[in-house]
């Protein structure tokens, strides 16, 4: 903290020193901010390859949580009597005793109040890496106020790790309504077909190297940014296991929003809930999980009232957000005869995960029926893959019944008939019946 501080010093120092006569020369600082190499800001300074003025913005919006009296103390110096510095600019608010540093003390710092100097500086708001991220934003100001009178704001999650050292992952909320997901799974849990796992691949490539392709073979100049897929399969058949395991294998967090949910009856909710999701979510590097997609994306029928138009803006609104959203947007349907084929094309690529074939039903029963407890005379994995027809996650739920009873009854073998009533019981939750 005490680099940040001495930098910030530095700075006020050289600008309020020619401002009130005590020295002709404006003197820049230099970038030679002592940080521990640990620190979370050090950190994200060497990332971002930050230069000088964006150091000015980082520190600024980090000072009110780091030292609340700092620019009081500091404008006490040069102006003991009190007094107004409209130049200045800053905030003050109801709570908080001290400056809150605005877009327009960041000016001022930078350029004084020399115009021509000031409108050199005006696209640091927009242009800076801070800004273009995310990472720092403006606070709203009026209708009738310059732009940048708003106070300097760092997103909350990025705020967390700087003062704490760790993330806060975003609780699920109606400006939120996404879940965060994780797995214990891994890539040999995940029984699929050889072609679906080589698409899988492919996204999984996707994240580990598109930074490099945009860079090193300029790419980025002729492909959108981001990377969008279509998953489509029914329940069970490892859509959600796969967002979860190319976001565990990456280093990406996962969140799944279930679009069901977030359709709105009410005109106008819709989008401001998907607004305010991908605004939440931009370069936070990760990856968006839209279940349930058949609920905007179904096929449509002639508009016959204001609602149907409505709702193909909605679809036309969330199109638009995913084709500029800079990572992964992964959206999945139960089928793909629901979806209207002319939005398949705006996505790089589709992945079919069908109901498991007889090899890979085989599969599936042999990883999760435990080998240290011995069948009954009679049972064989070979027949229950061959005689039904089941997903992963059918599997999964018919072992855990049995798994259940047999440690209640105080068995030590899998019994056929409770392991045939499991399989009978999870058919006819579908309505099927074998």
């Amino acid at each position: 903290m005490e680099g940040i501080l001495s930098y910030l010093d530095a700075v006020l120092t050289a600008r309020l020193d020619r401002e009130f006569g005590r020295s002709d020369k404006l003197i820049k600082p230099k970038a030679n901010v002592v940080l521990d190499q640990k620190d979370p800001v050090a950190d994200l300074i060497n990332r971002l390859q930050l230069e000088n003025k964006d150091l000015l913005v980082l520190f600024l919006t980090l000072l009110p949580y780091l030292a609340p009296q700092f620019l009081s103390q500091k404008m006490a110096e040069y102006i003991p009597k009190g007094g107004e510095f409209p130049e200045f600019g800053g905030l003050r608010t109801k709570n908080h005793r001290g400056i809150i540093p605005t877009g327009e003390t960041l000016l001022y710092l930078l350029a004084g109040t020399d115009v021509h100097v000031r409108r050199k500086y005006l696209p640091l708001f927009k242009d800076s890496i801070l800004f273009r991220k995310g990472i720092i934003r403006l606070g709203s100001a009026g209708e009738e106020e310059p732009f940048y009178s708003g106070a300097l704001l760092m997103d909350e999650e990025y705020l967390e790790k700087l003062l704490f050292g760790g993330l806060r992952k975003p609780a699920f909320s109606s400006q939120f309504p996404a879940q965060h997901i994780e797995t214990e799974l891994d890539w040999e849990d995940l029984v699929l077909p050889t072609k679906t796992l080589e698409q899988i691949r492919e996204i999984e490539h996707w994240l580990q190297y598109h930074e490099r392709l945009m860079d090193e073979w300029g790419l980025g100049r002729a492909v959108k940014p981001g990377y969008r897929v279509m998953f489509f399969g029914p329940p069970g058949t490892g859509k959600t296991l796969t967002a979860g395991l190319l976001g565990k294998h990456t280093g990406r967090d996962v969140f799944r929003i279930d679009l069901s949910l977030v359709v709105s009856k009410y005109i106008g909710e819709t989008e401001k809930q998907l607004s305010q999701l991908f605004d939440k979510a931009a370069h936070k590097d990760w990856i968006l999980f839209f279940d349930e997609a058949d609920a905007l994306f179904g096929k449509r029928t002639a508009v016959r009232d204001a609602h149907d138009k409505y709702a193909n803006q909605e679809v036309s609104y969330l199109l638009q957000r995913v084709e500029s959203h800079p990572g992964l947007v992964i959206l999945a349907s139960n089928f793909k005869s629901n979806i209207d084929t002319a939005f398949l094309r705006r996505f790089q690529t589709v992945v079919d995960f069908e109901m498991p074939s007889y090899k890979e039903r085989y599969t599936l029963w042999k990883n999760n029926l435990p080998d240290s407890v011995p069948w009954e005379d009679g049972l064989a994995i070979e027949e229950l893959a061959r005689r039904f027809t089941l997903s992963g996650a059918n599997i999964v739920n018919i072992v855990q019944q049995v798994g259940l009873k047999t440690l209640a009854n105080g068995g030590k073998t899998i019994q056929k008939e409770l392991l045939f009533q499991a399989i009978k019981n999870e058919l006819s939750k579908e309505g099927k019946m074998h």
